[in-house]
């Protein structure tokens, strides 16, 4: 800490040149309150624990094997979880579809019918080495906000991974993104 003998004149030199800016018509320093920072949801890992469960348990009650990941809205890791005799492949794909969703807010599966219906868009593949454009990623919304991604992967299946990864949106009330089956 400065001596208040220091720190009087600084003070005075501060305020003189905001005077003199401000009159030059020159942009003067100004403080940010937290009031004026961005704000944004954060995915809680006990919710994310909860959505990996549910789907872990919708896809053994199927007699699947898979690993559940969940990312938050950077996708970045949040949980994992691998069911006992999951494929060790599993938990790299399930965190790459949990990534891949929640980075471009769109159902993978979705994405894999986009590519195909428009060739263009397989460019999407090597935006970079996380995306994996293949079901069982799903974005998680939750009040209108994606606050993350869940990624399911080792059913026999793609719509399996998805029906999956739907149970464990549904656990944490966050929006369907998978159409109800009937």
């Amino acid at each position: 800490m400065m001596p208040p003998f220091v720190q009087e004149p600084i003070s005075r030199l501060v305020v003189a040149a905001t005077i003199v800016l401000s009159l030059a018509g020159l942009p003067t320093p100004q403080s940010t309150s937290a009031d004026e920072l961005p704000k944004e949801s954060v995915l809680p890992l006990g919710t994310a624990n909860k959505a990996i469960q549910a789907a872990l348990d919708a896809c053994k009650k199927d007699g699947y094997r898979v690993s559940v990941s969940v990312v938050d809205r950077a996708g970045v890791l949040r949980a994992m979880g691998r069911a006992d005799g999951a494929g060790s492949h599993t938990v790299d794909s399930s965190r790459k579809k949990a990534y891949t969703a929640a980075s471009l807010r769109r159902p993978t599966s979705e994405l894999a019918d986009l590519i195909m219906k428009v060739p263009t868009l397989q460019a999407l593949r090597d935006i970079n080495g996380e995306i994996l454009i293949l079901g069982g990623g799903l974005p998680i919304e939750i009040s209108g906000e994606v606050i993350g991604g869940i990624g399911v992967g080792g059913a026999p299946g793609a719509y399996l991974d998805d029906a999956c990864a739907q149970e464990g949106l549904d656990a944490i009330g966050a929006a369907p993104k998978v159409p109800a089956s009937k």
